[in-house]
């Protein structure tokens, strides 16, 4: 017996990707619906080898239904999430909505599943930013080892992230930097993305910092641990798919290299690939359409007592949205459905 799932917002990116994955990972489902806002109403959207006709999200009864997987951003999610959670469907939501309630559990499978237990309380779990979602996963087994104190990142996030108008805008201005009176403003971004590099992701908060490096700071302490330090630079890159990452962490005890690589290589998630050598690490391209977060560089750092440096990859569209909300439905199923 399986489950009766919708996917709302199904024809952006993010919709369109939790449809290939639930597809994919062969969730066990009885029924399913995508669903759209009114100006999306009646598009095609492939479920495996099935094509769905998307219906209307403001008029669907979502009683009877098991679990929705939501993709339509904040404002949506405010109207619609508790119309579903209140008629009974669980609700995995895409959006920063309900990342910070203290009533919402905040989710990576490979790192708290024991947190989505509290989906009752709200019928509610949140999934967090996609920088967020790929970093905690490479923390998690080496925290329970030595027990990290303080994390310095910097991420290279891809225009995926900002959704269909971040890849067009990187389209057309690629283009227009080739074809004379193709040239495209910026609209999207608040400077030109082709060919170089945009040291803000988000609106700025009154101490200097972006919201998005902000959500990485919160996002890990509610996930991982109150007690872990962070402080993040987010850069927006010419990168279709896949956020990188470089990652410093300093631990409460010494761990070497070498014992980081095999913890990681045995950790849930993560696949490394890390032979110091020219191509031994991977890069963005090489993550798109995987479901691992890949982990390379790894190394000492020298300028503190018990630090480490690597590098971290991952398809943003998948891990960092679409892979971890399904994650996250097939461990609600698990330990607390128990349907499939």
């Amino acid at each position: 017996m399986g489950y009766k799932v919708v996917v709302a917002g199904a024809t952006g990116n993010v919709g369109r990707e939790m449809l290939n994955i639930l597809a994919e990972r062969e969730f066990p489902v009885d029924e399913i619906v995508a669903l759209a806002s009114r100006k999306s109403l009646g598009t095609e959207v492939s479920f495996g080898d099935k094509t769905l006709t998307t219906k209307d999200l403001d008029t669907f009864d979502f009683t009877g239904w098991d679990i929705a997987l939501f993709a339509v951003g904040s404002e949506a999610t405010k109207v619609y999430a508790p119309k579903a959670a209140a008629a009974g469907c669980v609700v995995i939501d895409n959006s920063s909505l309900y990342r910070y309630d203290p009533q919402i559990p905040l989710v990576v499978p490979e790192v708290n599943p024991e947190a989505v237990d509290r989906y009752k309380i709200r019928n509610i779990i949140a999934n967090p930013n996609c920088s967020t979602a790929q970093m905690v996963v490479a923390l998690k087994p080496l925290h329970d080892r030595a027990r990290i104190k303080r994390v310095v990142v910097s991420t290279y996030q891809s225009v995926s992230g900002a959704g269909k108008e971040g890849i067009d805008e990187l389209w057309d201005q690629t283009k227009g930097i080739y074809v004379p009176g193709q040239e495209k403003a910026p609209k999207k971004f608040t400077k030109q993305i082709a060919f170089n590099v945009i040291p803000h992701i988000d609106v700025f908060l009154d101490d200097g910092s972006t919201k998005e490096e902000w959500k990485m700071v919160a996002e890990t302490k509610k996930i991982l641990d109150p007690s872990i330090k962070v402080t993040a630079t987010c850069v927006r890159v010419p990168v279709f798919v896949g956020h990188s990452e470089s990652i410093n962490i300093e631990t409460e005890d010494f761990l070497d290299w070498e014992e980081a690589s095999d913890i990681l290589r045995e950790a849930p998630g993560v696949m490394v690939v890390d032979k110091r050598e020219p191509g031994g690490y991977v890069t963005p391209i090489e993550c798109v359409g995987e479901y691992a977060t890949y982990i390379s560089r790894i190394r000492q750092d020298s300028t503190i007592e018990n630090g480490l440096n690597f590098w971290c990859v991952s398809d943003n569209l998948r891990k960092g949205a679409a892979l971890n909300a399904v994650q996250i439905a097939e461990t609600l199923g698990k330990r607390c459905l128990k349907k499939g």
